[in-house]
């Protein structure tokens, strides 16, 4: 089911890890973030789109992980896009011949026999220095960035005062750094700098995972993930429910200590 959360803006939440696509309406048609996560949820998108009575015109994945560049044949061949350094993670990812047991390697068992592999990964790159998403409908900047992962992006459209984050600015997951950078740290503090500076013209926030936020949560997701960043920079532990005894999710601690751990051999290295 599409809830509506700005004008002309929708949201589908996953059963997974309370996953979100975004809907946009365009002047001739929607565009698609992020769509997933399981065929059956892709499907059930399908019919929302029906509903809506618009095709699907462009689409749009704000990172290369296996949760956000997904696809449905009944969406048609609309472009979908990606930043360049995104899409050539997935181009790489897709030449190699094992890439389906290495997919099958991170989905989650209990997902894995409803996983879509079909259209996977197979996206338009953008130029390297895209600042404007290339479609017929109100104008998305695009916000490029290095953390959580390379190739990174939030799209901000103003007029709606929408802000589509990607895996970041969730209620229910503590940053996941992107641990194969020379400065994960750095980056994600340097992200949410950007994401500060646009907040102003944002009366909703949609991240990959979680609720959605409105105006008044924004500047609190910002503050909160800096903080647990902010931590880690002094070697603290973070006063940060998501990785407490109390987390939204079991395995988020254990997440949380692999970071520690990862962080602590890249300081000795």
């Amino acid at each position: 089911m599409l809830t509506q959360v700005a004008d002309g803006v929708w949201v589908h939440e996953s059963d997974f890890i309370q996953s979100n696509t975004t809907v946009v309406q365009g002047d001739t048609g929607l565009l698609l973030i992020d769509p997933g996560i399981t065929r059956t949820e892709l499907v059930e998108i399908v019919h929302d789109l029906a509903e809506l009575g618009q095709p699907a015109v462009a689409g749009f994945s704000t990172h290369p992980d296996w949760d956000h560049v997904l696809w449905h044949e009944s969406f048609g061949d609309a472009s979908r896009y990606g930043t360049a350094r995104g899409a050539a993670a997935m181009r790489d990812l897709l030449a190699r011949p094992d890439w389906t047991t290495l997919v099958a390697g991170v989905t989650p068992p209990e997902i894995a026999d409803d996983f879509p592999l079909d259209l996977f990964g197979l996206l338009t790159p953008l130029p390297e220095d895209a600042t404007e998403l290339p479609w017929n409908g109100p104008e998305i900047r695009i916000i490029e960035h290095r953390a959580h992962a390379d190739g990174h992006a939030a799209l901000l459209i103003e007029d709606r005062g929408a802000l589509i984050a990607g895996d970041m600015l969730s209620d229910i997951l503590m940053p996941f750094l992107d641990l194969d950078a020379d400065d994960p740290l750095g980056d994600y503090l340097a992200a949410l700098e950007l994401f500060e500076r646009a907040s102003n013209s944002v009366e909703v926030v949609i991240p990959g995972h979680g609720s959605v936020g409105t105006a008044s949560e924004v500047q609190r997701r910002i503050d909160q993930d800096r903080a647990y960043v902010q931590a880690l920079v002094a070697g603290e532990a973070p006063e940060d429910f998501r990785v407490g005894p109390n987390a939204p999710l079991y395995w988020l601690p254990d997440v949380h200590d692999f970071q520690l751990q990862r962080l602590a051999a890249k300081r000795q290295s």
